[in-house]
């Protein structure tokens, strides 16, 4: 598992390998990961949208942004958490993410959190130690 903390609130990521929707073949790699995020301040909060940087073993970068996550923008009061699974698909049999999201304080302001970076590796990759 994968955590990162701003501003109280803490966001954990779990990715997952599917390999039944993967094929070396195809060169077709697919993850599915959970993410939680957790108001542990004491202002309510509001996920207005989110910011991806996802790599590849080859070391191609594609930036994903959009409104919300998984059709929802999430209002999280203290003590509350939403968590919700989404998926990626890579070319390689590796790679990694990182990210943002953009929240607003009840009283509209903005501020910036950040999504750990996480490792995504299928079973068969081949590892390499640097």
């Amino acid at each position: 598992m994968y955590r990162a903390v701003t501003r109280q609130i803490e966001v954990t990521v779990e990715p997952n390998f599917l390999p039944e929707r993967s094929s070396d073949e195809n060169c077709q790699y697919f993850w599915s990961y959970t993410i939680v995020i957790t108001n542990a301040g004491d202002e309510t909060v509001q996920l207005c949208t989110r910011r991806w940087i996802i790599t590849d073993a080859a070391g191609r970068t594609q930036e994903v942004r959009g409104e919300g996550v998984v059709g929802e923008q999430p209002v999280l009061e203290p003590g509350e958490r939403f968590e919700y699974t989404s998926g990626v698909p890579l070319a390689t049999s590796s790679g990694f993410m990182a990210g943002s999201y953009q929240m607003v304080t009840a009283d509209g302001e903005p501020f910036e959190i950040d999504v750990p970076a996480f490792s995504l590796d299928s079973p068969d990759a081949r590892r390499t130690l640097n």
